[in-house]
């Protein structure tokens, strides 16, 4: 099992270089796999679009919170550490044009050996999305092609380019470099609750994190997925299973109880909070307890 941790943007530090800088040494210190940071380009203040996660439609988030990039943040951590992997959970991919997103994902892979994985989802609040350009109603079409192009353009080493000619890009003969270090691509896992997530993940990705999901839910999407990669001629042995659970309250139990539902990372959420040496101690207890900070040292 994999442990991944999820920087608490909700306590409004992940935009101070010190405090995130921190954070993410004592992670990689404790012998967590990587650091996960989110997106919002932007919050518009009075949104009605409603928020999937929270009975209330509303995130936790306060609309002034911090933000930073993902990307930009990824990048800066690569420099503050030397082996903890760095993953979006999740870029909201509607917001970004994929040949340009195609060179930042590249250049941060290779500039921090191999390091980076990409989870992307297709965002629920339609007045941040169409703020940034897309078409609320046809993002999920969209991004089928943008992680068509991404692959594309990581994958071509021809002197001629590659060429794409779907319903949203259109080029040809385009030379992206550097490529990702990593051989196959930046990892591209997909989150959501749909179903259709679940399908584009088992179409397009390397792996599923649903989110806000459990039970028979969650077992109907991971069956979805490996149906749909069977369909498309896709190894569903393959892909990853991603699931929540909290810093404080997560065991060795409770991690192999997600283990049987085919989970095989687990992402923590440590509790938000600006204190830096408390999420640094609930850290610490938590390696501990799953045995990571024995495995960090040899």
């Amino acid at each position: 099992m994999k442990y991944a941790v999820l920087a608490p943007v909700a306590a409004n530090t992940t935009a101070d270089p010190e405090w995130i800088s921190g954070f993410a040494r004592h992670a990689e210190g404790c012998g967590f796999e990587s650091i996960v940071v989110v997106e919002h380009a932007v919050v518009m203040s009075g949104y009605s679009s409603v928020y999937p996660y929270d009975k209330s439609g509303k995130m936790e988030l306060k609309d002034d919170c911090d933000i930073p990039d993902p990307l930009d943040l990824l990048a800066f951590l690569a420099g503050r550490t030397d082996r903890i992997g760095l993953a979006t959970g999740v870029l909201v991919l509607p917001n970004h044009h994929p040949v340009v997103l195609a060179k930042r994902l590249a250049t941060v892979d290779a500039l921090s050996g191999g390091r980076l994985r990409l989870c992307v989802g297709m965002g629920w609040m339609k007045e941040e999305i169409e703020a940034c350009g897309a078409d609320f109603a046809s993002r999920g079409r969209r991004a089928n092609e943008q992680i068509q192009v991404l692959r594309a353009l990581w994958a071509d080493r021809s002197a001629e380019g590659v060429g794409f000619h779907g319903e949203f890009f259109d080029f040809d003969g385009a030379m992206c470099y550097p490529k990702p270090v990593q051989p196959n691509g930046v990892p591209i896992h997909i989150g959501g609750h749909s179903v259709a997530a679940a399908r584009r993940a088992g179409r397009y990705g390397d792996g599923l994190q649903p989110l806000g999901v459990v039970g028979d839910e969650l077992r109907k999407l991971v069956e979805v997925m490996r149906t749909e990669a069977e369909r498309a001629g896709r190894d569903p042995d393959a892909l990853g299973l991603t699931l929540g659970h909290l810093v404080s309250r997560v065991t060795p139990e409770k991690a192999e109880s997600l283990a049987a539902l085919g989970a095989n990372r687990i992402l923590l959420s440590p509790t938000p909070t600006s204190d830096l040496d408390a999420v640094k101690d609930e850290l610490s207890a938590c390696a501990e307890r799953l045995g990571l900070t024995s495995h960090a040292q040899r």
